[in-house]
């Protein structure tokens, strides 16, 4: 079978008890390349293995990964990494710590046949109803983030951060709306 060399995939939510998941639209449509308006479509998202630190977290939780790829610099690994021996840093606000601390998220198992790969950081997408293989309660996401290779870095605010995107580290924010003065 061709999928079986495919990563596992998971979807993160604090819901325990979903039978099955079904394609549902983007909640904020976003601008997409020619060819992609697909994916402002009903989907059902997951993430692959090696990014799923990316969704330990609250879900709401506004945060901002980074880690280096081929193309990164020495002084950007030094400048945002510092003697780290982590692969990724994780930057939230101090205000989310005890949140964080405190969540408990369900890590939902995928089968892959129905995936397609977005090659954009981990992540998969289904047109079709998926249901679950299994289910992993996370409850100390600290410790689940420190055992996927994480730094966790609790900041003030993570508006100093908005010049990472124009370094050649990978930056993922995500839920950055959340985040204090983020539009500011």
């Amino acid at each position: 079978m061709p999928w079986m060399d495919r990563p596992r995939l998971y979807h993160f939510s604090e819901e325990p008890c979903i039978d099955r998941f079904e394609p549902r639209p983007v909640a904020v449509r976003a601008l997409r390349p020619p060819g992609k308006d697909w994916l402002n479509c009903p989907l059902v998202w997951a993430i692959d293995e090696a990014h799923q630190a990316m969704y330990l977290f609250p879900r709401e939780c506004p945060r901002i990964l980074l880690w280096p790829v081929e193309s990164t610099t020495e002084a950007d690994r030094s400048r945002w990494f510092g003697a780290t021996g982590a692969r990724i840093v994780a930057h939230i606000e101090s205000a989310w710590l005890e949140r964080l601390c405190a969540a408990v998220l369900y890590r939902y198992s995928l089968p892959p046949e129905s995936f397609t790969d977005l090659e954009d950081a981990g992540m998969w997408v289904s047109r079709e109803t998926v249901t679950p293989v299994a289910v992993e309660i996370m409850d100390d996401l600290p410790a689940a983030l420190r055992a996927s290779g994480v730094e966790l870095r609790v900041l003030p605010s993570l508006r100093p951060l908005h010049g990472v995107w124009e370094t050649t580290l990978h930056a993922s924010g995500i839920r950055l709306r959340n985040a204090a003065g983020w539009n500011a």
